[in-house]
């Protein structure tokens, strides 16, 4: 059984990652839980059968006592700017180390934490959950397959969703570039971690534009106060206002997002915390300083190009893809779990997809060519997709991590962890590109 060290109590450290330790105790105990709010360290604390003694205050104390706690891994889930420092801490003690995305929120510190590994020897899982989704593990076993032939050009579009951009980054904890990461490291290196994945390789040159347009004060109703409760006179028409979301259309969920407000979920307590909190805040008079929208366009060295198209102006809250190769090309919408595969010949056959489930498939004419539909991702009881758990990413990459621990270090080799930082080395050079009006040249400052 594999003892965890959790850094971090908040919703990936306790919802996610002790929660999959909880359910799974043959192959995991959480050993050791840190946080500095006591509430959420005793609240997975006593989940998990913490001892109070290895509950802690300060992450520091608890890697320095990894070895009389018997640690065998830890978990990184802290605020985003201590993710270097606490990684960095828990590589010396040469423990494995599953460290939350971002690894890192600015060039330096990206540096340092990768320096720091290579000299350690260290064993780091970057929480890339993406490429763990069923999803995009189907269609990268049809691009390895030779399915489409070679890739030509991989188009990712981001939907972020206008309440969830308004919940993350107008209101949340990524909002402002002070206190967190730009948006395109914050939101986007998953998305940029899968491109880096297919291409399998850094790119050549990456540019990016995008800016900050809409959730400004000069766009806020008149007379709308800095609380949605304040009595605003939009409330009815807004499309932001806090009540409709986290008290209305929520009122049955106390997962995320729902649980940020606090501990009081209660609708009294939910009122509250809308009242007199951040969530409560009016979306055009809020500290926010992030983009709104952003396009990023990577070339190769193969001659690959890919574009990732990001925005808070969506009505779905998910991701789609069109990859497109010299044999045909796949796309996919991750909400449905849809692929269709569509392959130029008419003699096209189409490799075993064991994370996949059946469509249709038929001929499209006047042209012949074959057309596959596939289904891959989790599925609720009923049959429907199921999105829990980032659709299935959260777990698979929890087991991967445990199963390479139970495999020992020669069995259980860290996947490529400059590769893996390849997605925030994109991210800089993509906010480089945006500010300063040029395209970033691979491996130049």
């Amino acid at each position: 059984m594999i003892r965890l060290g959790i850094l971090g109590a908040g919703a990936r450290g306790s919802d996610t990652y002790g929660r999959w330790a909880i359910g799974h105790p043959e192959r995991a105990a959480v050993a050791a839980v840190t946080d500095p709010e006591q509430h959420r360290r005793d609240r997975l604390g006593e989940r998990a059968g913490v001892p109070d003694e290895h509950r802690y205050a300060d992450w520091r104390d608890l890697v320095a006592d990894a070895g009389a706690i018997g640690l065998d891994a830890f978990v990184i889930a802290l605020p985003d700017r201590l993710h270097v420092e606490a990684a960095v801490a828990a590589a010396e003690t040469g423990l494995p180390v599953l460290l939350e995305k971002p690894a890192a929120t600015t060039e330096e510190d990206l540096d340092a934490l990768a320096g720091a590994a290579r000299e350690l020897n260290a064993r780091i899982w970057i929480g890339h959950v993406m490429r763990y989704q069923p999803f995009w593990r189907t269609i990268r076993r049809l691009v390895d397959a030779g399915t489409v032939g070679r890739l030509v050009t991989i188009r990712v579009e981001e939907n972020i969703g206008f309440w969830h951009y308004a919940h993350s980054y107008v209101r949340g904890n990524w909002r402002n570039l002070a206190t967190s990461s730009p948006m395109v490291l914050a939101k986007t290196c998953h998305d940029l971690d899968i491109i880096r994945w297919f291409a399998g390789e850094a790119p050549s040159t990456v540019a990016s534009l995008g800016s900050l347009t809409y959730f400004k004060p000069k766009h806020a109703p008149a007379g709308a106060p800095s609380h949605c409760l304040d009595g605003c006179p939009a409330a009815d028409s807004c499309p932001f206002y806090a009540p409709r979301y986290y008290a209305e259309a929520l009122a049955g969920t106390d997962g995320w997002p729902v649980a940020l407000l606090g501990d009081d979920l209660s609708p009294t307590g939910r009122i509250e915390a809308l009242r007199h909190g951040p969530y409560g805040r009016c979306v055009f008079h809020s500290d926010n300083d992030v983009v709104d929208h952003q396009q990023t366009v990577a070339e190769f060295p193969s001659g690959l190009t890919a574009v990732l198209s990001t925005s808070a102006f969506t009505g779905q809250n998910t991701r789609t893809v069109r990859l497109t190769g010299t044999a045909g090309e796949i796309a996919g919408n991750l909400r449905t779990g849809a692929l269709e595969i569509d392959l130029f010949s008419p003699a096209a056959e189409m490799p075993g997809l064991p994370e996949a489930r059946p469509g249709k498939s038929f001929t499209r004419e006047p042209m012949g060519h074959r057309v596959f539909e596939v289904y891959a991702g989790p599925v609720t009881a009923a049959g429907e997709p199921d999105h829990r758990g980032h659709s299935g990413g959260d777990e698979a990459l929890i087991d991967a991590f445990i199963t390479a621990l139970e495999q020992g270090r020669d069995g259980g080799a860290a996947p490529d962890l400059e590769a893996s930082l390849d997605s925030h080395r994109m991210a800089f050079a993509a906010e480089r590109s945006r500010l300063d009006g040029v395209i970033v040249h691979w491996g130049r400052s």
